[in-house]
């Protein structure tokens, strides 16, 4: 049954391999629109960013057991649950802010902030209120600096700058999702979405909107595309040595994967779970609209994911929707950053973070 969901799990990848802005210079066939999107997207220097996610509904339909009690609370909560981050990203010197926001929903509805400052060598995040935890007031508010350097020399490993080389990052997506989309017939996945019928939010212009559609019809050959076809390609670009100190990746492990992907057992594994995929996983709908303005950058992302999975073994069945997007702007223009890097007063080591936590257990 691991193999069941894993395949569930694939398909869900491509919507995670997907979600990048699109582009073009002027409106393109559509397929070619989010190729396009590999190349402009690197060219971006700044930008702000606002993201949300949100579980329109969440359902578990499983055996009565002792563990149903707090399935349904763990459902009150996430039915609903928002989550929200608002970031500003510049290139050089490399510093993003981003604060993320979290709501839950339902009979012990919480929410709380957590704002975060990433430099070349550091990260810092501030210490949030969080309801029913017990976090020492005297570092609520504090941003708990992590020296990515010392952090790594810790660990035996040698730091280096590329692992948060937000532009190599960037490089490494445009050859992954371009091999990817490479794949895919564009008369079965990919259409032109007219703006009138786009839902576009207020004050986002665009000049063409692109979906990406997987069905029920078609999900089990873009699985076997995923897995057969980009994926070895995908393991290859990750494998290059340009990447190398940002992924940390043994190459070993990289040929290991490519050849247990490839070999007869996994494709033999991989037709069996695909055979009776439709007794275990339903999409209602799955999709994501890409919208790209007159000056060919992306400017809105969202996507909606409504699924059944059904595992026939413990006869329990899952139901999850969500929606999600992500809206550019002030793309190449001066960052302008609200919370600055922290300093002074307002920072606190992890060390002395552990301090203060190991000292709850003499209250």
């Amino acid at each position: 049954m691991n193999k069941k969901w894993g395949l569930s799990a694939a398909a869900m990848l491509l919507t995670a391999a997907l979600i990048l802005p699109a582009c073009g210079n002027k409106e393109q066939a559509p397929k070619e629109a989010l190729k396009s999107a590999a190349t402009k997207v690197s060219t971006m220097t700044s930008y702000e960013m606002k993201s949300k996610i949100v579980v329109n509904n969440l359902t578990i339909d499983a055996p009565t057991d002792e563990s149903s009690a707090m399935t349904t609370q763990v459902l009150s909560m996430l039915k609903n649950a928002e989550l929200s981050v608002d970031s500003v990203y510049q290139a050089d010197p490399m510093q993003t802010e981003a604060t993320m926001v979290l709501n839950l929903k339902g009979d012990m509805a919480m929410s709380f902030t957590v704002p975060m400052v990433i430099t070349k060598e550091k990260i810092y995040i501030k210490v949030p209120s969080i309801p029913f935890f017990p976090i020492p007031e005297t570092i609520v508010g504090k941003y708990v600096e992590l020296d990515l350097k010392e952090l790594a020399e810790q660990g035996g490993t040698e730091f280096t700058p590329d692992t948060l080389d937000t532009q190599k990052a960037q490089k490494l997506s445009n050859e992954v999702i371009s091999t990817l989309l490479a794949e895919y017939d564009e008369t079965k996945y990919f259409s032109e979405i007219k703006l009138k019928d786009a839902n576009l939010p207020e004050g986002v212009e665009a000049k063409q909107v692109i979906q990406f559609k997987v069905t029920n019809d078609n999900i089990k050959e873009a699985i076997t595309i995923m897995m057969n076809n980009a994926l070895p390609k995908i393991i290859d670009i990750l494998g290059k040595d340009e990447y190398k100190d940002m992924l940390k990746i043994d190459a070993a492990d990289l040929a290991k994967a490519k050849e247990e992907l490839q070999s007869g057992t996994a494709r033999t594994e991989l037709d069996k779970g695909l055979a009776d995929l439709g007794n275990y996983l339903t999409i209602n709908d799955f999709h994501f609209n890409t919208a790209i303005n007159k000056d060919s950058f992306p400017v809105y992302q969202d996507l909606l994911m409504d699924i059944k999975v059904n595992d026939p073994d413990t006869s329990t069945k899952v139901g999850l929707s969500l929606t999600g997007s992500s809206q550019y702007s002030k793309i190449n223009e001066k960052a302008e950053f609200k919370i600055g890097i922290p300093e002074g007063d307002a920072v606190i080591t992890l060390d002395e973070l552990q301090k203060q936590f190991g000292g709850l257990g003499t209250y």
